[in-house]
């Protein structure tokens, strides 16, 4: 066999059609485009985006909507019934730190604000310490035996006519 040979499979290679050659060539005056139109013109090319005039999706659809609060303070809850999962030693106070350590929260949010809610229930005796607590926690906590102690939240920064006050 030499290379000369080969043949494509049959039926796979298609003559490639030479349009704009006269009558006998099948594809002659328009050749294949059609009649008029922007397809039919040459350079044309329509980007995918375009929507025939239209205002297309881009500019209809908005860009920010609504309203970011620059003040809002994000908290990482925890529920009782997370607590009430992990094997605590009694000496063992539950703060941020040891969450982040049983995998409770996330290692970034012990350095932010934690606050404990009270969905599930509570058996031991927990020393809990967070930022804040849902009333149900609360008496929860206190119900099983334990205690609750909340950790001191920043003081809002002062506002002036003109922006945040700064101590000088």
């Amino acid at each position: 066999m030499k290379i000369s040979d080969l043949r494509p499979v049959a039926g796979s290679a298609h003559r490639r059609d030479r349009v704009g050659r006269g009558h006998g060539s099948g594809k002659m005056k328009t050749s294949g485009r059609g009649q008029k139109g922007q397809k039919a013109r040459t350079g044309s090319s329509i980007p995918a985006y375009f929507e025939g005039g239209q205002m297309r999706l881009a500019l209809r659809s908005p860009k920010f909507r609504g309203f970011k609060n620059p003040s809002r303070v994000e908290f990482a809850t925890v529920n009782l019934s997370d607590l009430e999962k992990i094997e605590w030693d009694i000496a063992t106070e539950v703060n941020p730190l040891t969450l982040a350590e049983h995998g409770l929260i996330r290692a970034k949010d012990a350095k932010g604000f934690v606050k404990v809610l009270g969905d599930g229930d509570l058996t031991r005796a927990l020393k809990v310490r967070a930022h804040k607590f849902s009333a149900s926690a609360r008496t929860k906590i206190e119900a099983a035996g334990g205690k609750v102690g909340e950790l001191a939240m920043p003081p809002k920064p002062e506002k002036t006519k003109r922006g945040v006050k700064t101590d000088k």
